[in-house]
């Protein structure tokens, strides 16, 4: 019997592909473009690690990218991006799921698992990330509290301790009287994570004057607790009234979400200084990320920049990328073309259908996705 999951993987390729012919099956490239692959057949077992905001995604690529190479045996351990972007420079990983670029001092070390190159940066996922809490006495399921950058940095910072505060109370007038006079406890990523990353650096972006922390991969404070994973801060928050989090928005489950106040695109011209609450959005997610294409080199590192601190509300600010992080040339040539084979799936239209109905992410602009490709094919042609 087909899981509901592997259901929905089958009718998007369905719906994608029109014949869905498996690629190990075809020699006619017109098959291979449509469906978004280079025709070459594959065999054996890869490894990657990193990002657990990336986990729902990667079981869906994996699922979807076994129908076309289903001799492929694909493990991925949801670790966290710094734990696997280790892994990946020790060898032990092909490639890294990370929330958060390179270093400079990762990239010169690279160059002992990537063939004397540097390790490169690919966007294959964006994310709204949500700031999540647990409150009682409200349908959270349907509740957003509204919340300005600044406030969400005074919670984060300890500024803001309770729930029913002035300044949550008159964002809120419609919610004023059920925010209960309790305690408010953050709960951060106690593991190194490129998610407590991206969350800091829209804390600094947009909220400089209350986020005085260069932005890390580790949480900067003691205030409140901490959780490892995205897994064991969403459990954090489930457990605990009065709690705040944050998390891709996709794992938030039944938890209440934070809508970010924004100015009405206009209204400042106009003298209205309009605003709008804006609640995390696959779309206005991606909206962000197009904003930062302008900015995007010409290599193939891909790495981008985003304005977290844009106040409009066609964005939502607290927007992740996430990166596979890939060696331009490999050693070993069947890894090579593995790699290839698998980050152009991840970046292609049915790759990024399947991770956006399993893990609610933004699909990737088309500038990027053709980037993408460019990198994969140059791994896929490697001798």
């Amino acid at each position: 019997m087909l899981s509901a999951f592997s259901v929905t993987v089958l009718v998007l390729l369905a719906s994608a592909c029109g014949d869905n012919v498996p690629l190990n099956m075809t020699s006619d490239p017109s098959v291979a473009s449509d469906i978004g692959q280079k025709a070459v057949s594959l065999s054996g077992q890869f490894a990657g690690a990193g990002s657990s905001a990336q986990k729902a995604a990667v079981e869906a690529w994996i699922a979807g990218y076994n129908v076309y190479q289903p001799s492929v045996d694909i493990a991925y351990d949801p670790s966290g991006s710094g734990a696997g972007v280790n892994s990946f420079l020790q060898g032990a990983t092909l490639w890294a799921g990370s929330d958060k670029p390179l270093t400079d001092a990762q990239r010169k070390q690279s160059t002992a698992v990537c063939a004397g190159q540097e390790a490169i940066d690919l966007p294959v996922y964006i994310s709204p990330l949500a700031v999540i809490y647990n409150l009682p006495g409200l349908d959270t399921a349907k509740t957003h509290i509204t919340m300005t950058s600044d406030v969400i940095a005074d919670i984060f910072n300890g500024t803001i301790t309770r729930w029913n505060d002035a300044r949550i109370k008159k964002l809120n007038p419609a919610l004023a009287a059920k925010l209960p006079d309790l305690a408010i406890t953050p709960v951060w990523r106690s593991d190194k994570s490129g998610t407590t990353n991206s969350f800091q650096e829209y804390l600094h972006q947009a909220a400089p004057a209350q986020w005085k922390f260069t932005p890390q991969e580790t949480w900067p404070n003691n205030i409140g607790q901490g959780a490892k994973g995205t897994a064991g801060v969403v459990t954090a928050l489930s457990q605990a009234q009065g709690t705040i989090g944050y998390a891709d928005a996709a794992q938030s489950g039944s938890l209440g979400t934070v809508a970010v106040s924004m100015a009405v695109d206009g209204s400042k011209g106009s003298g209205t200084g309009a605003r709008e609450s804006v609640p995390p959005s696959a779309a206005k997610a991606a909206n962000l990320v197009t904003d930062a294409l302008s900015k995007l080199g010409t290599g193939n590192d891909l790495t981008l920049t985003l304005n977290h601190a844009k106040d409009s509300s066609s964005v939502y600010p607290i927007t992740q990328i996430s990166y596979s992080v890939v060696c331009p040339t490999y050693k070993d040539v069947r890894n090579a073309h593995f790699v290839g084979s698998w980050i152009e799936f991840q970046a292609s239209a049915q790759g990024q259908k399947l991770a956006a109905s399993n893990s609610g992410s933004a699909p990737l602009p088309s500038a990027l996705t053709s980037r993408i490709t460019d990198v994969a094919h140059a791994l896929l042609e490697a001798k």
